[in-house]
């Protein structure tokens, strides 16, 4: 694990190097998750270098003191900022309030990556105000329903589900709920043209929580933009289905080195 000091507060991330010299490929999590959410892409660093980082308060990141909404993201986007310079990414791939980390970098700040990839994400991020209520007042059934059939996976093994699991419990109540908070204050369908860097938007097969067509009008509204599917697998396809999420990363890297 590496730390990178930036706006008061040390970001976790990691770096895994392979035999590929490609242009450095960052990835960011999801709502009360980590890095270790992007283990099976460490195999993509045959292609180029893969960094996983924690978002504040994530993992072994520092927190941050921000309320949800725009506050948070504007942090969580200074931790991605303050990776990519520190391991020179040029790619940057967000899974869900990643995803909307990636958007809303790409519309407010300077920084312009080769290419981004957008997974198990869109353009709004609203969420059930079940789920909402339940973050608040019942962290257990939030984390249960969250990982109910076709939600964050569509069959996966119970073993990979309990380790989920897990993962969001260590996150804890207080910044899940921020994070879902954010994801579901985060809107930007007017500005979404304004968008011209390559975006390969990537969906699971069966994702409930963030449907085919999300991605569906990121990659129609995006100039440039492209879509793939990923079969069996929902919210977190690069988890359930890491070879075939790899592949199409791979591919849609490898096109535009043609």
């Amino acid at each position: 694990m590496d730390t990178v000091s930036h706006h008061g507060r040390e970001t976790a991330y990691d770096v895994t190097d392979g035999t590929g010299d490609g242009p450095t490929i960052c990835c960011i999590h999801g709502s009360g998750g980590s890095r270790e959410v992007w283990n099976g892409q460490h195999q993509l660093a045959d292609r180029a270098p893969v960094v996983s980082l924690d978002l504040s308060g994530h993992g072994d990141s520092d927190d941050i003191d921000a309320s949800a909404g725009y506050t948070a993201l504007s942090a969580y986007v200074d931790d991605v900022l303050a990776v990519a310079e520190a391991t020179d990414a040029s790619i940057l791939v967000g899974n869900s309030l990643g995803g909307a980390v990636v958007l809303q970098l790409l519309l407010e700040r300077e920084f312009e990556p080769a290419a981004v990839v957008l997974t198990g994400t869109g353009a709004r991020l609203g969420v059930l105000e079940d789920l909402l209520t339940w973050l608040e007042s019942d962290f257990e059934r939030a984390v249960e329903f969250l990982h109910g059939p076709d939600r964050l996976f569509h069959d996966p093994d119970p073993a990979l589900r309990e380790r989920s699991m897990e993962r969001m419990y260590d996150c804890g109540q207080a910044v899940t709920r921020r994070d879902f908070l954010t994801s579901h204050q985060f809107d930007v369908r007017d500005r979404i043209g304004e968008i011209s860097v390559p975006t390969l938007a990537v969906h699971g097969e069966y994702d409930q929580l963030t449907p085919p067509w999300f991605h569906e009008y990121l990659a129609d509204e995006i100039e440039g933009g492209e879509l793939a599917e990923i079969e069996d697998a929902a919210h977190l396809a690069m988890i359930e289905q890491s070879t075939a999420f790899n592949a199409a990363v791979e591919s849609f890297l490898a096109d535009l080195e043609e």
